[in-house]
């Protein structure tokens, strides 16, 4: 995160698979009977595909919007948390977006961000409806975790429709040009944030699924910057997710 840049929930990335229908023609002699037939089958197999592929677009569809029907909300309790120790503080509904996570959108990745200020300034910002983002988490250097938004809400952290649907967001405080506000504490209280969300949604631990904000596709933010010691980030992963095993 960059205080100085909201971060939309833009569909930058986002692709959608379109299924596609395919005939072969037959070649070298003209269509009898038996070839009428076949072609009223291949037409009537090819419709029926496609009405399961309409379906099942349509079902998916209707599992991400079931929270826009009248009267529908998940039961929430108010001020619960996903990680237990973590301080409850609620970001501004602008800069999320009501969800059912894992149901209606897998979870498979965790993007690890900076704040570019100070962790008090970072949790002012995301309860500011007019700032447009917010992470799921924010650490701070004594390792106190602050949970501002539900798991299984989409948040507006990544820049990227497609990332912020899939990926629980954790900021740090601090600056990207100072790697001295990375404490000790810090690294052990994420690691163990962060161990704990790949157990729960079954992400590997490794740099392809716990990665920076800078390489989310579409990005222009560089952290959390050269200074993350990503090698020993890592390895207090595995050691969180192997004593909790």
């Amino acid at each position: 995160m960059e205080e100085t840049q909201a971060r939309q929930d833009t569909g930058r990335g986002l692709s959608q698979d379109v299924p596609r229908q395919s005939r072969s023609e037959g070649h070298g002699r003209a269509p009898g009977d038996g070839d009428r037939r076949i072609g009223r089958r291949a037409l009537l197999i090819g419709g029926a595909v496609a009405a399961v592929a309409t379906g099942v677009l349509a079902r998916d569809e209707l599992r991400h919007l079931w929270w826009r029907v009248p009267g529908v909300s998940k039961p929430r309790k108010e001020g619960e948390v996903d990680f237990a120790g973590a301080r409850w503080v609620a970001a501004s509904s602008a800069n999320w977006r009501m969800a059912d996570r894992p149901d209606d959108y897998d979870v498979d990745r965790v993007i690890i961000h900076v704040t570019q200020g100070s962790f008090a300034s970072a949790v002012k910002v995301f309860q500011d409806p007019g700032h447009g983002a917010a992470a799921h988490y924010v650490v701070r250097e004594d390792g106190q975790i602050t949970q501002m938004i539900r798991e299984l809400d989409v948040a507006f952290h990544a820049g990227n429709r497609e990332y912020n649907e899939r990926s629980v967001g954790i900021e740090h405080a601090g600056f990207v040009e100072k790697p001295e506000d990375f404490t000790d504490a810090m690294y052990a209280a994420s690691a163990r944030l962060t161990a704990r969300v790949c157990a729960r949604y079954g992400i590997p631990v490794d740099r392809e699924h716990i990665i920076g904000h800078v390489e989310v596709p579409g990005t222009d933010h560089t952290d959390p910057g050269p200074g993350w010691d990503w090698k020993k980030y890592l390895r207090l992963v595995e050691e969180a997710a192997a004593a909790t095993a």
